[in-house]
């Protein structure tokens, strides 16, 4: 959700000279936005100042010293609606990002189902900045320009010269939207035939074993949690060729650097919403929709119904593999 907001706010700036803002997310979040001119990032703290009601209150009190003239608020959640209804009652105006929460449930319900592509959450994001007066284009965004990589990337990397860098993430939040291991080891290893191909595997420090297994003892294919931290990665992935990932957030983080994404889907649908800035739908591999008509079951993949838990099978290795080399 926040990377998703990156590119929005990247365009709302590089084509209004007069706006600042001032980006209010947790702490984590905040290398997402550095580099960007004339964007802050304001740390939220829930866990003390401004846990529960009255920290949402304290954290009003807090931006307001910041002279805000206008609140956007992205998220639209209950926290978020109790920040903005104080800064709406004291004139500070205020719009909230639609989520379109009704067109999702039909698209995915199991009866009567509308499958149809709904508005991106970049959209979204950018009628709600048209509700304060705000004109963005991001068809016309610029790319931030890629920092040389530090020398302890390169102790691991190594320099670029003539290789492909592939990314590739092979988990998400929910079990429904992980390709198979048996596939993957399959794609990994179908890239790998490539000397020239240098293949990144993506994922937290839990899940190394997992990714030690993926990898099967292939001398170019190197593990990112063993090496990098999130800031490190942050700092890599601009580089990448291209960015092979499940529905999850290693998607966006690629996508709002412009590097080309490949993304594989299970129980949920791109239709959704959720597509990559800026990738085209093509990349965007699904089910087989005729074998599994139910499908989305979800929009977030927290929800499976039975006998829909292979649905990733229907996608071939050998398709994504072509469609990796075609796009490098």
């Amino acid at each position: 959700d926040v990377a998703m907001t990156v590119p929005v706010i990247r365009t709302l700036v590089q084509q209004n000279s007069d706006v600042k803002v001032t980006v209010v997310s947790r702490p984590f979040f905040k290398p997402f936005f550095e580099g960007i001119d004339r964007v802050d990032f304001f740390s939220v703290d829930l866990q003390k100042r401004h846990k529960g009601f009255v920290g949402i209150y304290r954290l009003f009190q807090d931006l307001k010293k910041l002279q805000i003239d206008a609140v956007a608020d992205f998220h639209n959640v209950l926290r978020s609606k109790i920040l903005r209804t104080f800064f709406k009652l004291s004139g500070t105006k205020t719009a909230f990002t639609n989520k379109g929460r009704a067109e999702k449930k039909a698209l995915t319900r199991t009866k009567n189902k509308v499958l149809k592509p709904l508005k991106t959450m970049i959209e979204r994001h950018i009628d709600t900045l048209a509700g304060l007066g705000f004109t963005v284009d991001v068809s016309k965004s610029n790319f931030s320009e890629k920092s040389a990589l530090p020398e302890e990337i390169l102790a691991v990397t190594s320099e670029k010269s003539n290789h492909k860098w592939i990314g590739i993430a092979p988990f998400a939040q929910y079990q429904t939207k992980v390709y198979p291991a048996d596939l993957m080891k399959d794609v990994i290893k179908k890239l790998a035939e490539k000397p020239s191909h240098k293949i990144f595997l993506f994922g937290g420090k839990n899940e190394l074993q997992q990714l030690i297994n993926l990898k099967q003892h292939l001398a170019n294919v190197s593990l990112i949690p063993e090496h990098f931290n999130f800031k490190q990665e942050l700092q890599f992935i601009p580089h990448l060729d291209l960015m092979l990932s499940m529905d999850s957030g290693n998607a966006h983080i690629a996508a709002m650097y412009g590097v080309p994404v490949i993304t594989l889907w299970g129980n949920t649908h791109p239709f959704a919403g959720f597509v990559p800035f800026n990738q085209p739908l093509q990349n965007s591999f699904i089910p087989d929709l005729e074998k599994y008509p139910l499908l989305p079951t979800s929009v977030y993949g927290n929800k499976i119904i039975p006998g829909y838990e292979d649905v990733m099978r229907t996608i071939l290795p050998e398709k994504v593999v072509d469609k990796i080399n075609d796009l490098l």
